[in-house]
């Protein structure tokens, strides 16, 4: 085991410890580290912005699947931001963000359950490594926000701004559809390539994001790729274009419409042929159903998601995801959230093909399986402090091996989230 998946527990039970010494009231702090004796607020006023989070899941398959075990995974996250306008007195300096992350543990998915959304959205790329060093400012009129550098994709276009989705566990919810990294060089965190994002508010209500990056497949999940900000092998740009609408008032909505291509040419799926280019489109929408006059942050929001990729080359060509959320579910916790979803991921026809080929050709039967993955999610998000959420989570995974093909039984899941901001 890497030595530094041994020194996380103890750093960060070192890093209470030490916080607590200086400052006794943890319960109250925004941060676990709190304000540094003053120092912190000092140097975000001087323009220098520190930040970190760690988040740990545990999932453990309680029926079905493949295994009857748990399995654990974290995310590190350090960053730092610099004002250069504060910290060189320039008129619109714009921002330098810089961000390294770490990922440790295993896949509940890949160990325990055999399906493809995975169950615990922070697994990945286990290793340490650049994730973010770009460069941000407006230009030319406070409409207009450039960001150019090494980043994901995901952290500007493809998700909900509100954060809704980042009430559930699974990756199927938590961020962005998956069949447009699936099917395309589009790069979530903490997959980061060389690009350029702008946004241009047409109006209060309306914003247009555009965006073109690199698009470098060898370097996915690559640990000797960790620190390297150009490609390996570059095979196209990946353009996306998104349209956000945000609804004001007492019931506030979210509302965005996009669409990407990818210039690569990749193998059509079943064929030795190659497709010129890969496109898609989505439709994200986060809307307030109700809101409790009596009680201030009390509300009940529904999401939709539907995104549709390539046949041509996606392993999976539309993914359909809706549910609700309650804010504030009872009136002494003002911070918490129930979250309710249901998804559904549609494996390409041609994928399927392929696996029946294979099948015949080795004289193995084929089973009899669904269409598609299905997913229900229930969470409850705990506030236990400003900067600690405790997350117990159950998820119901229908036709896990509806991607391999796979007779696998249906699984429940149950996990536990803890979210922690130093």
């Amino acid at each position: 085991m890497p030595r530094v998946t041994r020194i996380t527990p103890t750093l960060l039970l070192a890093l209470a410890s030490t916080t607590a010494l200086a400052d006794a009231d943890l319960t109250t702090r925004s941060t676990l580290t709190g304000d540094w004796g003053g120092l912190r607020h000092q140097l975000e006023a001087d323009g220098v912005k520190f930040s970190g989070d760690y988040s740990g899941e545990t999932a453990y398959n309680a029926h079905g699947g493949l295994h009857r075990s748990a399995r654990y995974s974290q995310n590190l996250k350090l960053g730092v931001q610099f004002d250069l306008s504060k910290l060189y007195g320039l008129d619109n300096g714009g921002k330098v963000q810089l961000t390294i992350n770490d990922r440790r543990g295993n896949s509940a998915s890949e160990d325990l359950v055999g399906n493809r959304l995975p169950i615990q959205e922070n697994y990945g790329g286990l290793y340490t490594r650049l994730t973010e060093l770009s460069y941000e400012r407006t230009l030319f009129t406070p409409a207009l926000n450039v960001k150019l550098g090494y980043m994901a994709m995901g952290n500007d276009l493809g998700g909900l701004d509100s954060g809704i989705l980042c009430n559930f566990m699974n990756a199927g919810f938590c961020g962005h559809p998956l069949n447009m990294s699936g099917g395309s060089g589009w790069t979530n965190y903490p997959n980061a390539r060389l690009g350029v994002r702008v946004k241009y508010d047409l109006s209060p209500a309306w914003q247009l994001r555009v965006a073109a990056f690199n698009v470098d497949p060898e370097s996915n999940g690559n640990a000797s790729r960790a620190w390297h900000l150009g490609p390996k092998h570059t095979t196209g740009t990946v353009v996306p274009v998104e349209l956000v609408y945000k609804l004001q008032g007492e019931l506030p909505g979210e509302y965005k419409l996009g669409y990407y291509y990818d210039s690569s040419d990749v193998k059509r799926i079943g064929s030795r042929d190659e497709v010129s280019g890969r496109g898609g489109h989505y439709l994200l929408v986060d809307q307030a159903l109700w809101a409790d006059e009596g009680s201030p942050g009390r509300s009940l929001h529904a999401f939709g998601q539907y995104s549709a990729s390539s046949k041509a080359a996606s392993p999976f060509t539309r993914w359909y995801g809706a549910g609700v959320v309650l804010y504030k579910p009872f009136e002494g916790r003002p911070k918490d959230t129930v979250a309710l979803g249901y998804g559904r991921a549609v494996p390409n026809p041609r994928s399927r093909e392929a696996l029946e080929d294979a099948a015949y050709n080795a004289g193995q039967p084929f089973p009899d399986i669904d269409s598609a993955e299905q997913l229900i999610e229930l969470s409850y998000g705990y506030q236990a402090t400003p900067w600690l959420n405790l997350r117990p989570d159950m998820q119901y995974i229908i036709e896990p091996g509806a991607f391999s093909g796979q007779a696998i039984d249906n699984a429940l899941v149950l996990g536990l989230q803890v979210k922690a901001t130093f």
